[in-house]
C-alpha cells in the first residue's frame, strides 16, 4: 500500500513513532549511544559504537523508492560493505558531511563499498533533490519523508539510527556492523569503514 492510499490514523501513527525515535534531530549529540536490550558493543566513544562479528543481526526490509524515482532493496548489495546514512536537506550537520560522504562513497567503491542515503522528514523531494545536486551526492537515496524506513527497519537492541544524521554500516553479510551518532569527516568514516572493508563475508 503506497504512503499516499495508507489511512490517515496509520500515517499518524508512523509520524508519531517517527517524530519520537528522531527527537534529537540535528542535535550535534555526540556524546552515549541509545538503543535497548542486548547490542553487544565492542567499542562506545563519540557517538560510534560497533558489534563484534559473531554477534551482529541483519536488519528487518530496507527498501523502497528513491529520490530518483527507482525501487531500491539494500538486501540486493549482499557480498558488499554498506554504508546507510540518515539525512534531510534542513539539517546542519548533514549539510556539513555531504561533502565528505560524496567523495568516500565514490573512492570505495572499486572496494566493494556501496553507500545509500535515507531522506527523512522532507515531505517533497525537491529540496531533497536540489541537496543532493548542490554537493555531488551520486549514490541512491531511499526516500522516508515520515521516517517508516528508520523506524521499522531494524531490529530492536540493534544499532539503530537515533538522530539524524545518523550512519549505520552493514558488513558483507548484510548485518548491522557499526553505527555513528554524529557528524562524519572523511577521516572518521575511513576509519570506521576499513576493518570491515577487510573483513570477508562468511564462508568465504
Amino acid at each position: 500500500m503506497s504512503l499516499s492510499r495508507a489511512p490517515r490514523g496509520l500515517l499518524l501513527t508512523a509520524g508519531a513513532v517517527a517524530a519520537a525515535l528522531l527527537i534529537t534531530a540535528c542535535s550535534g549529540d555526540t556524546g552515549k549511544s541509545g538503543g535497548g536490550g542486548n547490542t553487544n558493543f565492542v567499542t562506545n566513544a563519540g557517538g560510534i559504537s560497533t558489534v563484534a562479528k559473531g554477534e551482529r543481526q541483519a536488519p528487518h526490509s530496507l527498501a523502497g523508492e528513491t529520490l530518483g524515482g527507482e525501487k531500491l532493496d539494500v538486501a540486493d548489495f549482499k557480498g558488499k560493505v554498506v554504508v546507510l546514512n540518515v539525512w534531510g536537506s534542513w539539517c546542519a550537520p548533514c549539510r556539513a558531511e555531504a561533502p565528505h560522504f560524496a567523495k568516500v562513497a565514490k573512492e570505495l567503491k572499486p572496494e566493494g563499498v556501496e553507500f545509500v542515503g535515507i531522506n527523512t522528514r522532507d515531505p517533497q523531494k525537491d529540496k531533497a533533490l536540489l541537496f543532493e545536486e548542490e554537493f555531488g551526492i551520486t549514490y541512491p537515496s531511499l526516500h522516508d519523508p515520515i521516517g517508516k524506513i528508520v523506524v521499522n527497519g531494524f531490529p530492536r537492541g540493534t544499532l539503530s539510527p537515533q538522530s539524524i544524521p545518523s550512519t549505520v554500516v552493514l558488513d558483507r553479510d548484510g548485518k548491522i556492523a557499526a553505527r555513528s551518532l554524529k557528524e562524519l569527516g572523511e577521516d572518521d568514516l575511513r576509519s570506521l569503514l576499513k576493518p570491515l572493508i577487510a573483513e570477508k563475508a562468511s564462508g568465504k
